[in-house]
């Protein structure tokens, strides 16, 4: 099973999906999203049959691929995975089909004197997103990976920007133009590793392994990393450049969203691992202190601003910022402990707030607004929505039995030896998210009907032209009570029912996934653990043990 091109097989396929589904007329809407979700299957079922011919056990990079791209700079298509790209890629299979499923009934958003967009678009734009993502995780030339970085931004700009809500044009914009500033310094940085290559090499380079040998000046290495290092703190992001992801958090569609935090946003702390911290070995010792500090920062500053938001989209927004700030503790800290903790970290919390996105969404589709205010004693006619919006926010705190608990566990274990201050200081976060949590759940779902105001469930309801999970009006001569949603006023009397046979298929995967690794970690850990140990020797950290090595100690190179 190595033989087969398998990395190559999980671009190429949803990007000819894309390709199809784009080609179809805009009326054939039913048509484009049966594709879509029968890509997406396929491309998990890829995913699975690359994880059975990975072995965890072998070289670091397997099921590689290399192609002469631009022999004349050095550039090629080559593709490979370690047990951490590998696990990404996992997430995407799972991930994208759990999109389509909680997309399937979406309509875009009316524009005033147009008419509205075709969904068709929408299922294109997110095939070729997937098939982008796996790219820069499989990327195993510098410039390849770059390549994908910076085009993976055009669909996700045209998801938000064209099916988002009332702001998705300014979200939009600042989405892209943050990420293509940070990508434009990187690509300084790109351009600085080939010189030094073709110095030392006698010819340049784009090649990771050839590249992770490299005798790096320290303070060449400062300005290298720092290139790298702003492009993956803006794409993370860290505090202070997150500015961007609250608003398109909000503004996105669920299943945009979902994808944004669930696995672009890993792009930046998927980056730390895979190359400032091999490439630039000197430079991260000597200013990970300063990295450490924008990571506290981050858990502490996002999880307060997450406790007074009125809004569940940007609320969750936030809960992430502070998520990626435990990420950069785990990777930061240097002990294979707590980058263990960080890999499974970006899994988990792909998994959960993925879940609580879509559980959001299916709340913000019975109720039509995003505001908490307008919520209040849905878990009385949903109770099994209650259960699952409970189960996602208890995952998101990473309470003990949940997939998230094991990984901000090892992170802070693993960061406690050699980072105790920035150890304790992150605990805090933990308070804040217990808070920001609990309160969220209690106000939508718990207490007196609130602005939504919800039918008996003995009524006569018309559901004869609503979707699952839709706002549902009662038929004419029920006497329904009005409900006051945004300002400005409109009138609505919506039937909230609970979860329909298509909702609960969506979020099944994720609920099982939730348990599952909550209780048994163990083959993600093994999965994702001789990758960090390369990783960690490639910076001088003793894999055996938890200290890293002394500022100018040897560690450019690694073992495969």
């Amino acid at each position: 099973m190595s033989d087969v091109p398998w990395l190559v097989l999980m671009i190429a396929v949803p990007a000819v999906g894309a390709a199809v589904v784009a080609a179809l007329p805009a009326a054939r809407e039913a048509l484009a999203r049966q594709l879509a979700l029968a890509v997406s299957l396929l491309v998990l079922l890829l995913a699975v049959l690359t994880t059975i011919a990975f072995d965890p056990g072998g070289d670091r990079f397997q099921l590689t691929t290399s192609v002469a791209w631009i022999p004349d700079f050095g550039v090629e298509f080559a593709l490979g995975v370690d047990g951490i790209a590998l696990s990404m890629l996992l997430l995407i299979g799972v991930l994208v089909p759990v999109v389509v499923g909680a997309s399937w009934r979406d309509t875009p958003v009316p524009r005033p004197g147009r008419p509205a967009r075709s969904m068709t678009a929408f299922w294109a734009w997110l095939l070729l997103l997937e098939s982008l993502m796996v790219g820069v995780f499989a990327a195993t030339d510098v410039f390849l990976f770059y390549v994908f970085f910076e085009a993976m931004l055009v669909p996700m700009y045209f998801l938000i920007g064209s099916f988002g809500g009332p702001n998705r044009q300014y979200a939009a914009v600042k989405f892209f133009l943050y990420s293509l500033l940070g990508g434009l310094v990187m690509l300084a940085s790109v351009i600085g590793l080939y010189v030094v290559s073709n110095s030392q090499l006698g010819e340049g380079t784009f090649a990771f392994d050839a590249l992770r040998q490299l005798e790096i000046d320290p303070n060449v290495q400062k300005l290298l990393f720092a290139g790298f290092f702003l492009a993956f703190a803006i794409k993370a992001p860290l505090v202070p450049f997150h500015t961007w992801l609250p608003d398109s958090g909000a503004e996105a569609p669920i299943g945009g969203a979902v994808l944004l935090v669930g696995v672009l946003d890993k792009v930046g702390t998927f980056g730390f691992l895979r190359y400032c911290l091999p490439l630039f070995p000197d430079a991260s010792r000597d200013l990970a202190p300063w990295v450490l500090v924008l990571a506290v920062a981050g858990i502490i500053y996002a999880a307060l601003l997450a406790v007074g938001q009125s809004d569940m989209k940007r609320l969750v927004s936030y809960t992430s910022i502070a998520h990626f700030g435990f990420i950069a503790l785990g990777i930061f800290a240097f002990t294979t402990e707590a980058a263990t903790g960080a890999v499974l970290y970006m899994v988990n919390h792909g998994i959960a707030t993925g879940l609580l996105f879509i559980v959001v969404g299916m709340v913000i589709a019975r109720g039509g607004s995003r505001q908490i205010r307008d919520y209040g004693g849905l878990a009385a006619k949903a109770p099994l929505l209650a259960g699952v919006f409970l189960l996602a926010g208890l995952a998101s705190l990473a309470l003990p039995g949940t997939n998230s608990f094991v990984s901000e566990f090892l992170v802070l274990i693993g960061a406690f030896p050699t980072r105790p201050v920035f150890t304790i200081i992150a605990t805090v976060g933990i308070v804040l998210a217990a808070l920001y949590v609990l309160l969220m759940y209690q106000r939508v779902m718990h207490g007196p009907p609130r602005g939504v105001l919800l039918v008996d469930e003995d009524e006569d309801v018309d559901e004869d032209k609503a979707g699952d999970g839709d706002p549902v009006r009662p038929a004419s001569g029920t006497g329904g009570a009005t409900a006051v949603l945004d300002a400005p006023v409109r009138a609505r009397v919506l039937a909230v029912r609970d979860l329909s046979r298509r909702e609960i298929a969506v979020i099944t995967p994720l609920v099982a996934l939730i348990l599952v690794l909550g209780v048994y970690p163990q083959p993600l850990i093994d999965l994702v653990s001789p990758a960090v140990e390369a990783t960690m020797t490639d910076i001088g950290v003793d894999p055996g043990g938890s200290t890293p090595a002394a500022p100018g100690s040897t560690g450019t190179g690694g073992t495969d």
